[in-house]
């Protein structure tokens, strides 16, 4: 936590120049689950030192990046038969809720990677999955250019995919919130093909016609570029269209991992919060005159509200840890009644992450006092990082989908939203 005075500092320009990262990765290949946390670990230590400052400058994470994905940890769910550790999708949530904690930005940045690596598990064919877990583990990075800012809603897709007639396809359309794409060194397009399916494109980021420009102005997860994606007669081969509509029309594993990443960043954000209240309720506030006490953590009713910080946040924790076993259970055989199970165990972590992020960030300043608001400290990052972040995917339709499966047996919708 930064204690210095500084003048303010400009942020950076909206732009369509790349950062500066490394283009031909040679990544570190991780084996074992206790291998990836310890790994999150070490890194999570690093990016926390230049979280606050990245967030204030909005200068974006291109180096730290490099370090994470060469880590390993962006292939850790690569299936064991093309290479990869296999972790368990409880160990995928602590390693994004790690590293999330130090930088949320940071965190967030592979979900729709992560998302589109079991797209290409459940959905592609051989060839397709011995050509893309290759590269992940080599090092390198897809970046997603999936949802649409002007479409009907989240699930509408306007950017089409149409043959050429010359054995590849053409990609046409503009994409909005495409978290990760700027520093990606291959986009997976999310196109809707001549028959109406969605599909992934995945092309190089150099493809031309491929335009991505860091528009990205929310006030919260600052850091993450995720502006717009223009696409324009981009044209991709056979092997790089994956029929991703295929993870929703039949039982699949695709949505659960999809949101469980979203809660982890959630628990992250939340796990700061906490700990940089406890730290400046230790060091720098002041205790309320009528306490009678001499040091604000003495204060019985910050004891009992950090009591109840802490109690929620476990409670996460534990439902979050619970969710990703359960995503292990449809791993190789999902049913339709056993994946309506588990997206209600992942709903019912998100709320809690949801809530926890929420209030923790929020209960920052209540405990820490009106000190905790200076522009020096930049706290009131994890408030803006939680109140972004959780946008995502209401929760008032988490508490729908988990009591209608629960009273009527209705089985949630299949997809990434869910």
């Amino acid at each position: 936590m930064s204690t210095s005075q500084s003048a303010p500092v400009i942020a950076a320009p909206f732009t369509d120049e790349p950062p500066a990262f490394n283009r031909s990765p040679d990544a570190h290949c991780i084996t074992t689950d206790a291998e990836a946390i310890a790994v999150a670990r070490v890194l999570a230590a690093e990016f926390a030192a230049g979280a606050a400052e990245r967030d204030r400058e909005r200068r974006l994470p291109a180096a730290e990046l490099d370090r994470f994905s060469a880590s390993g940890l962006w292939g850790i769910t690569v299936p064991r038969a093309y290479g990869g550790a296999q972790v368990s999708f409880a160990t995928l949530a602590e390693v994004i809720a790690t590293i999330s904690a130090a930088d949320p930005s940071i965190g967030q940045i592979p979900q729709n990677h992560l998302a589109a690596l079991d797209a290409i598990r459940v959905t592609a064919s051989e060839a397709q999955k011995r050509l893309w877990f290759g590269r992940v583990l080599q090092g390198y990075r897809l970046g997603n250019a999936f949802s649409e800012a002007n479409s009907r809603h989240v699930g509408a897709f306007e950017t089409t995919l149409r043959p050429t007639g010359e054995g590849d396809f053409a990609v046409n359309g503009r994409k909005f919130y495409a978290t990760g794409a700027l520093f990606a060194h291959y986009i997976h397009i999310g196109a809707v093909d001549a028959d109406g399916n969605v599909v992934l494109a995945i092309v190089p980021r150099d493809t031309p016609g491929l335009k991505i420009i860091d528009t990205w102005s929310g006030f919260g997860q600052r850091t993450t570029a995720s502006g717009n994606v223009e696409i324009e007669g981009v044209r991709v081969g056979p092997e790089g269209v994956i029929p991703a509509y295929l993870g929703g029309t039949s039982p699949s594993s695709n949505g659960a991992v999809s949101q469980i990443i979203q809660a982890a960043v959630d628990v992250g954000i939340a796990r700061a919060a906490i700990d940089d209240t406890i730290r400046f309720v230790r060091e720098r506030s002041r205790p309320w005159i009528d306490s009678g006490k001499e040091q604000a953590s003495e204060d019985v009713f910050t004891i009992a509200q950090i009591g109840d910080l802490k109690t929620r946040l476990h409670a996460a924790e534990a439902l979050l840890k619970r969710a990703g076993e359960a995503i292990d259970t449809i791993y190789e055989a999902p049913t339709e009644d056993a994946v309506a199970e588990v997206s209600t165990r992942v709903a019912e972590a998100k709320v809690l992450t949801t809530d926890i992020a929420i209030l923790a960030s929020n209960k920052l300043h209540e405990l820490a006092g009106t000190r905790s608001t200076l522009g020096q400290f930049n706290l009131d990052r994890h408030w803006r990082n939680a109140r972004t972040h959780t946008l995502h995917d209401p929760v008032r339709w988490k508490y729908f989908h988990i009591g209608n499966w629960v009273l009527n047996g209705v089985v949630p919708p299949r997809h990434a939203w869910n």
